[in-house]
């Protein structure tokens, strides 16, 4: 479901890739003398000028506090706020209002989740299973519940391809487990996960979901009741957004039982030195005065891809992770790494005989901007037996000829190793 955008109308925009790159200002620009290509969205998308405009004009025009303030400002900044709030509800398939906490990112959602849900419901012999294929900040949030309460986190086992092993993890479900931790699609591999049986299967022996679903939101829509998480969490900087701001949902029932993360101003009903009592949701979630400009800005995130026919800008995706994979396999000495048969935005790859880290600052003297290392991903590497990989990473504003710029650099690097 998407949400309506400025104008007011549904994907209203004929995608043109030349029109969208024109939208984002930082692409316009040469590094090290050479054009700018930019394959590093899985770390962080870029802007579009609405983004920044809507940013700009916040603290050019609106700046206030929100909620409570007895003045106009801080009534337009409240409404453009809670506004935010609702684009981030229908985006994410009509949730109710009150499920949707506003966090710095996808890490501080889950140790929300660990803090507030896990600590008070994980005892000692229980378990949590986790993907080997998560980002770190999917995996320390749970082991340090279980350091605090006596569980065990386990790994749930893949294939070489990347994909978890579902036969595996079908036998690793018992009543023992009580939180299942996932990516919806892995930063390192781009593999997409089968969330939604998996969550199923979880169900079955009454275990709590919770998704990261940080690398998916780019990429097609979700709809967190169809899918059936108990929580679900985002970061606006992977979705055009601003750094800085991201999104805890979760079902109502289970964050009106959970204590709050933090404490402080606004995440109060009452406050006196005989007892504290805490306000509604979502604020009880929310202490403290809030990245305003950034939820503002992730709204206009939402607008903006909300202009565009999703499946379109997925078939986009989808050619260029394609023609990536077809220009790799006539490059000699290139070595895929991970190659799931459902995978979205992202090619990992290593060269014969060099690192990771030289072939991408070799690139990025050519204007090639990827990301080199262990992607915060140190157990995935370990099990696939690699230091590190190559990473390159499409968004709806790449295009084959910045494809064929990467390879061609390429070409240029095995001449120095």
């Amino acid at each position: 479901m998407t949400i309506a955008a400025v104008n007011g109308e549904l994907n209203s925009r004929v995608f043109d890739v030349d029109q969208v790159r024109a939208d984002f200002p930082i692409l316009h620009q040469t590094v090290n003398g050479q054009p700018l290509v930019y394959l590093d969205n899985a770390a962080t998308t870029q802007k579009p000028d609405s983004v920044i405009n809507a940013i700009s004009d916040y603290y050019r025009t609106t700046n206030a506090n929100v909620h409570r303030g007895a003045h106009s400002l801080s009534d337009r900044a409240t409404a453009l706020f809670e506004g935010a709030r609702a684009k981030v509800a229908a985006f994410l398939g009509g949730a109710a209002l009150e499920e949707i906490i506003w966090t710095r990112g996808t890490t501080e959602a889950a140790n929300l989740v660990a803090h507030s849900w896990a600590r008070y419901n994980i005892q000692a012999g229980d378990v949590i299973l986790v993907s080997n294929l998560e980002h770190h900040s999917n995996i320390v949030p749970w082991q340090l519940v279980a350091e605090e309460t006596g569980a065990k986190v386990l790994p749930l086992p893949i294939t070489d391809l990347g994909e978890i092993d579902l036969e595996a993890y079908r036998q690793m479900l018992s009543p023992a487990v009580k939180l299942v931790a996932l990516g919806h699609v892995s930063n390192a591999l781009g593999t997409v996960n089968p969330v939604a049986e998996m969550i199923e299967l979880a169900k079955a022996v009454g275990a709590l979901t919770y998704v990261d679903g940080a690398q998916a939101v780019a990429h097609f829509e979700i709809d967190v009741s169809k899918l059936g998480a108990d929580f679900y969490a985002f970061s606006g900087h992977k979705l055009f957004g601003p750094t800085g701001i991201g999104v805890l949902w979760g079902r109502k029932a289970l964050l009106d039982t959970m204590a709050p993360f933090h404490g402080g101003g606004e995440m109060i009903e009452t406050c006196s030195f005989a007892g504290t009592t805490f306000n509604r949701l979502p604020y009880k979630f929310e202490a403290g005065t809030p990245d305003i400009a950034g939820a503002i800005g992730l709204g206009a995130a939402i607008d903006y891809i909300s202009t565009f026919n999703r499946a379109e800008l997925a078939a986009h995706e989808e050619d260029l992770l394609n023609y990536c994979i077809a220009r790799a396999a006539d490059c000699e000495g290139l070595v895929a790494v991970g190659e799931a048969q459902q995978r979205v935005g992202v090619f990992s790859f290593l060269l014969d005989g060099s690192h990771p880290s030289d072939v991408g600052m070799l690139l990025d003297q050519q204007g090639v901007a990827v990301r080199t290392g262990h992607h915060c991903a140190q157990p995935l590497m370990a099990r696939l037996q690699v230091p590190g990989t190559v990473r390159a990473s499409f968004s709806i504003y790449n295009t084959r000829a910045e494809i064929d710029r990467l390879f061609e650099a390429l070409e240029k690097v095995k001449q120095f190793l």
